[in-house]
């Protein structure tokens, strides 16, 4: 696609959208931007995190345009909390190797499977607030689920995550869409794109077919079918740390 405007313009309101990233590592901040500046709202986002204040998805969670999310920890964020609180936003938490393997699940074409993460809590057991009445009590909580003894142990069931688009960053990537990830780059980033029925990946450097290694290709073109040259993209550190 010649911009990552081109290449989101068709995600309306209320999608669902799997993104790539884990904290502000990884994140497609381009097509997150693009997306801003079409004014979709209403959206439903499966991401590990929701990005920070101003950054990464807290732009469009900042603007009200995220509906529900799906995600593991969300402790950096601000207005998450307040929009959360204030039954604002619907929010599912899940176990951070739960929400990657639900990802994995469906890009597999796998419906469900049984973990033991989560049993014995409102997990598996239901009630665990999805949306807060504004007022302190809680307006929408989660539904218990189904759980199996296996070999003495028990396992909680849980569904498969595909969504309508899947929003990656890769260090390298073809027009094909063969994507190369970059160190801890390569953490939801491949989950992610398998789980999009439409893949839309942001790539610094931009190959021709059969220029990349193909021992190297992290995410194989079959999973992607929308691809933007993004060079010069902006990375934020979360935490500065510096040492005397």
């Amino acid at each position: 696609m010649a911009a990552a405007a081109d290449a989101v313009a068709d995600i309306g309101d209320g999608a669902s959208l799997a993104v790539g990233g884990f904290g502000l590592c990884g994140i497609p901040s381009a097509l997150i931007d693009a997306l801003y500046e079409a004014g979709v709202s209403a959206l439903r986002t499966v991401s590990n995190n929701c990005g920070v204040d101003g950054w990464g998805l807290g732009v469009l969670l900042r603007a009200g345009r995220i509906a529900r999310t799906t995600g593991s920890y969300v402790g950096e964020n601000k207005e998450f909390e307040r929009q959360f609180l204030a039954g604002e936003l619907e929010v599912e938490l899940v176990p951070q190797g739960t929400l990657a393997e639900r990802l994995r699940a469906g890009g597999a074409g796998i419906p469900a499977f049984y973990t033991p993460a989560g049993v014995g809590t409102q997990i598996a057991e239901g009630g665990l607030p999805l949306r807060y009445d504004g007022r302190g009590g809680v307006a929408l909580a989660s539904e218990p689920k189904e759980t199996r003894a296996f070999d003495g142990v028990e396992y909680v069931l849980e569904r498969a995550i595909v969504c309508d688009f899947a929003l990656v960053h890769a260090w390298k990537g073809d027009r094909h869409g063969n994507l190369v990830y970059r160190e801890s780059a390569a953490n939801f980033n491949p989950l992610c794109a398998a789980a999009g029925k439409i893949t839309i990946a942001e790539v610094e450097e931009l190959y021709e077919p059969g220029e990349l290694d193909p021992a190297e290709i992290h995410t194989p073109g079959i999973f992607v079918q929308r691809v933007v040259h993004a060079p010069g993209v902006e990375k934020r550190i979360e935490k500065r740390t510096v040492s005397a």
